[in-house]
């Protein structure tokens, strides 16, 4: 995608939605990858033993998927100066798998230093699952 420019976006434009696939295969090659092996992330046994109800997705992961979806949106991760957000709910993962939605809007541009806040939202099985995601940007 095309590296996003100030003149290019208005307060208002939206992000996605943007649909991200997450079954148990992403889970346990995240956990090998970020050495966080909690078996709530891969054991469903486990997981529901501890009041879950199944098999979670990393937090981590969650937010890294998210921010995933802005940085293409921009053009360049390394056009993400700030990201921040909160765990509201984790992504439940069934065996089948499970979705995670991502979309999100331009609520601020400073055209002095070029940059945009956009307010992201990410769902799964319709509940919010990160609150006060916000990423700001720097737009060419």
């Amino acid at each position: 995608m095309a590296v996003r420019t100030l003149e290019s976006v208005t307060v208002g434009d939206t992000v996605g939605p943007v649909t991200v696939p997450v079954t148990r295969d992403t889970l346990v090659a995240y956990a090998n990858a970020s050495g966080d092996q909690n078996p709530i992330h891969q054991d469903e046994d486990f997981a529901r033993s501890v009041g879950l109800p199944d098999v979670i997705a990393h937090g981590m992961w969650t937010m890294g998927a998210a921010g995933t979806v802005v940085s293409e949106w921009v053009g360049d991760a390394g056009r993400v100066l700030e990201y921040g957000t909160r765990f509201t709910k984790p992504v439940v993962v069934p065996a089948a798998g499970a979705e995670l939605v991502v979309e999100g809007t331009v609520k601020a541009l400073d055209p002095e230093t070029r940059r945009a806040t956009v307010e992201l939202t990410a769902t799964s099985e319709g509940q919010k699952v990160l609150g006060r995601c916000v990423a700001v940007v720097r737009l060419d």
